[in-house]
């Protein structure tokens, strides 16, 4: 689990992490010079039943609020750092608000700087005490012990380990099966290692050799080539861990804090987050509808539009769904924590004046009054969360790795839940090999449009007897999985609502219908050709000698295609198929025994004008038939 120090500035943060660890977390020469915290610092500390801790210093002054909520944000047990000679100060509330907001559920108070209290008199320890009863009061620090001690004089440093020691182990396990997940607070290159970054593993774990990404920005995949916890090198590390992560194929240069380090494949990056958010308590207005604030996410810092989903302004205290839309993509985690802060300070608190946390990743834009197709994200039931996964994933659907990012749920609950909502019809798996899965209900809106398009079809095109199967893929959906689009046709198959004709499709029992004028025109069109055999008119012959326009010609001509009646050779002649077929297999008799045939000899067989003999002799090549082989032409093979 990680300890993180919370607390104003030059309340003894440092120093006391200092005397408990033996590690100095100013790394800076600037904050050795100056004698503050300017950047994340970290330690580990052994607790009294052996457990190994890591230790997050953060800093405490107004301007290095970002580098306190980076560090916050993978804290599970806090140590709200008050010095006896000041009390509370405006960044001891605004820690505290962090804190909150970001989830952390245990803490300590550490009232340092002990030793000054015997000169300030009983009535100012009172006082002080008053302060951090009325600072918490409806916080998870309420009825959280506070121990006097000194980093000077080493007073009461056992008992805050103790105090620590007790809080650490009445804490739940971060999830070990959720995706990999670990924002980067530190990048650094190492002699004979390379690149190296540092983080807070929130969820999932890392082992050496994994492939990884780093979002936003780098899908990779990367290899880790080693692992590090509290500075020894290990084979893997879980949730709730600090570690160094040794990188393959990145140079340093390419990397900053604020990116995340996940698995490979498993989250994507993000510009916009589905959130619960909360105003705070002390906010001195409502937040409106839509506003521009800082979002800080994991170790992530990105201006943020906040859209408010049902109400029109949220008031403080209050709770409601919102959508924020990122300036930047970041990557993000379901469940994940953030602050929201603005750019004035609140009286006393700083600029922190919301946070909440994220329920769903890559959405798409919400309308306002539109909290009701998230609401269902709110509810704890994992087949809720699933099904409403796949129906905002539509014709696309989702493999079950990427519900598994999308959803945070550990991959047996995920199998489980999936085969819940499977045999309930709620989720369908479309394609075994990639685990894609689509919703029910989308499934059935496929189902009901393809129907749709199928009356349409023969409605406006009596004379075609089928859409073709491509064709109506492309009309429910460009670009729609071919596997789905089979699934769809299997259904409609099976339930007797449609029939399959060679390439085309149809709806059950439908199919060409002509009037009597059309039957009599097609019926004159095949004697036509028929009796032109080798010779067909041309397609303005054709109009002249049937008295048919244009396009009702080529509509007749299409039936007449499909039916098997006549072939359609080039754009403007077609052929009566018997006709052809005779001519074919006179053609290969003739290569059977020759071997061969000139241009001159197929024009002799065919008895007709280069007019024909062109466009056929090329048809036979597509038909591969023939193959062309200088002037000559011989038999293709099989």
């Amino acid at each position: 689990m990680i300890i993180g120090t919370a607390g104003h500035i030059d309340h003894g943060k440092t120093s006391l992490v200092k005397v408990l660890t033996g590690i100095d977390t100013d790394r800076l020469k600037e904050e050795k010079r100056r004698g503050i915290t300017l950047e994340l610092g970290f330690a580990h500390l052994t607790l009294d039943d052996g457990a190994v801790a890591g230790v997050v210093d953060v800093p405490g002054h107004e301007r290095f609020v970002k580098a306190m909520a980076a560090g916050a944000g993978g804290v599970d047990l806090a140590v709200l750092v008050v010095a006896a000679d000041e009390g509370v100060m405006p960044q001891t509330r605004e820690h505290l608000d962090i804190c909150r907001l970001l989830g952390v559920k245990a803490g300590v108070i550490a009232l340092t700087k002990s030793d000054t209290l015997a000169e300030l008199g009983p009535e100012w320890r009172a006082l002080v005490e008053a302060d951090l009863a009325s600072l918490t009061v409806g916080t998870f620090l309420e009825q959280a012990p506070v121990v006097a001690c000194s980093s000077r004089s080493g007073e009461g440093l056992d008992a805050l380990r103790a105090a620590l020691s007790r809080a650490a182990a009445a804490l739940p396990e971060r999830p070990l099966e959720g995706p990999s997940f670990l924002p980067v607070d530190r990048v650094f290159s190492m002699k004979g290692f390379g690149t190296v970054v540092t983080g807070t593993l929130l969820s999932g774990a890392l082992a050496v050799e994994d492939a990884v990404s780093l979002l936003p920005g780098l899908p990779g995949p990367l290899r880790v080539r080693g692992v590090q916890r509290h500075g020894e090198a290990v084979g893997r590390v879980t949730a709730g861990q600090r570690a160094a992560v040794n990188l393959v194929g990145v140079e340093p240069e390419a990397l900053h804090r604020g990116m995340v380090l996940v698995r490979a494949g498993e989250l994507p990056e993000t510009a916009m987050l589905d959130v619960a958010l909360t105003l705070l308590p002390a906010a001195p207005a409502p937040l409106p509808r839509r506003t521009k604030l800082l979002l800080h996410l994991g170790t992530a810092q990105v201006e943020a539009t906040v859209a408010l989903l049902d109400v029109e302004r949220l008031e403080p205290g209050e709770t409601t769904l919102a959508q924020l839309r990122l300036a930047s993509p970041v990557g993000a985690l379901v469940g994940q924590r953030f602050i929201l802060r603005g750019a004035r300070a609140l009286p006393g608190r700083g600029a922190t004046v919301a946070g909440g946390h994220v329920l769903s990743i890559a959405s798409t834009r919400r309308r306002k009054g539109s909290a009701a197709l998230v609401a269902p994200l709110l509810e704890a039931d994992p087949g809720a969360q699933v099904a409403w996964l796949l129906r905002q994933a539509g014709y696309r659907g989702l493999t079950q790795p990427e519900l598994f990012g999308r959803s945070a749920l550990g991959p047996r609950v995920l199998t489980r839940t999936l085969e819940l909502l499977g045999a309930r019809g709620g989720a369908l798996l479309v394609d075994r090999e990639r685990r894609l899965y689509l919703s029910g209900e989308v499934f059935e809106g496929l189902q009901g449009r393809a129907l749709s398009l199928l009356a349409t079809f023969h409605e406006r095109e009596p004379l075609r007897d089928s859409l073709s199967r491509e064709e109506l893929r492309q009309r429910l959906s460009a670009p729609l999985d071919a596997r789905v689009f089979q699934r769809v046709l299997q259904a409609l198959v099976e339930g007797g609502r449609v029939e399959l004709e060679r390439e085309g499709v149809r709806l059950k029992g439908r199919g060409r219908t002509l009037t009597l004028g059309e039957s009599a025109a097609r019926t004159r069109l095949a004697v036509e050709l028929s009796a032109a055999g080798l010779a067909p008119p041309t397609l303005s012959e054709l109009e002249q000698k049937l008295q048919l326009p244009e396009a009702r010609l080529k509509e007749l001509l299409g039936v007449l295609v499909a039916e098997g009646v006549v072939v359609r050779v080039t754009e403007g002649l077609w052929f009566e198929a018997r006709a052809l077929t005779a001519l074919r297999e006179r053609l290969v008799a003739h290569l059977r025994e020759k071997k061969e045939i000139t241009t001159q000899d197929f024009k002799e067989m065919v008895g007709q004008s280069r007019k024909f003999v062109i466009p056929l002799s090329e048809y036979f090549d597509r038909e591969k038939v023939t193959l062309r082989v200088g002037e000559k032409r011989v038999l293709r093979r099989g």
